[in-house]
């Protein structure tokens, strides 16, 4: 039977899958319509002009409620796992549930609201989904250290940690160029002042972007051996 298909696995996986369709579909068709330059636009660059936008709207919001789906299990999964052998306080495991949601509703705001329409919203939007994010990888990658080698293998952990520390050393220098950005535009010449802070940052954005996916790529072993359970109640005379 493939991974994905086992126990919860399909949720990390859909997640993965459908994030990545999300940016490489919106760059290509912003690209191919002639709204963006091909090397390096900001993400939401590639969300901004319709038919794009639609596309991009569509997608991230779907990718937001599958990440606090994904965050959610594992919130779950954590805590099961702390009760049966303690390994965390579990205050831990919920400061990094908050801030992934936290961090979801960012990718919310920064789905519903353009670049170029309201800046400031959205980049308050993804401020928040990028530095609340890479929060909850490094808090989640300690989990995993803490529950070690019961729950999670050696090399697994450091691959976690691996992914949260290049995505930390990439967020702050996403945030400071972008912030001495001047102006917000979707097409950069090379000879403008600003076009190296545009292409720092930019770089930076599409790995921390990527680093959330692989790392959400990590939970699909974890999560196989997890089952969802639905019961029914219903209570009084009907």
């Amino acid at each position: 039977m493939l991974c994905f298909l086992r126990g919860m696995a399909f949720v990390p996986f859909l997640l993965v899958t459908w994030s990545s369709a999300a940016f490489i579909i919106s760059y290509v068709v912003a690209v191919l319509s002639g709204h963006v330059n091909p090397f390096l636009p900001y993400i939401s660059d590639t969300g901004t002009t319709p038919p794009e936008s639609g596309i991009f709207g569509f997608m991230i919001n779907f990718s937001a409620f599958l990440g606090a789906a994904t965050m959610y299990t594992r919130y779950k999964i954590v805590e099961k796992q702390n009760q049966t052998s303690y390994f965390s306080t579990p205050v831990f495991n919920l400061v990094s549930l908050v801030l992934g949601l936290v961090g979801c509703i960012g990718m919310g705001i920064v789905a519903n609201f353009q670049e170029l329409a309201v800046p400031v919203v959205h980049d308050g939007g993804a401020l928040l989904a990028f530095v609340c994010g890479v929060v909850y990888t490094l808090l989640q990658s300690v989990i995993s250290y803490k529950s070690c080698p019961q729950w999670n293998s050696l090399s697994t952990c450091h691959v976690r940690m691996a992914i949260s520390a290049v995505s930390c050393a990439a967020v702050i220098p996403m945030i400071a160029c972008a912030s001495l950005i001047s102006i917000t535009k979707l097409e950069w010449n090379p000879k403008e002042k600003d076009y190296v802070y545009h292409v720092v940052s930019a770089i930076c954005e599409w790995t921390v972007a990527f680093g959330f996916i692989f790392y959400f790529l990590t939970f699909i072993h974890d999560f196989q051996s997890v089952t969802l359970r639905i019961s029914t109640e219903i209570n009084g005379d009907v």
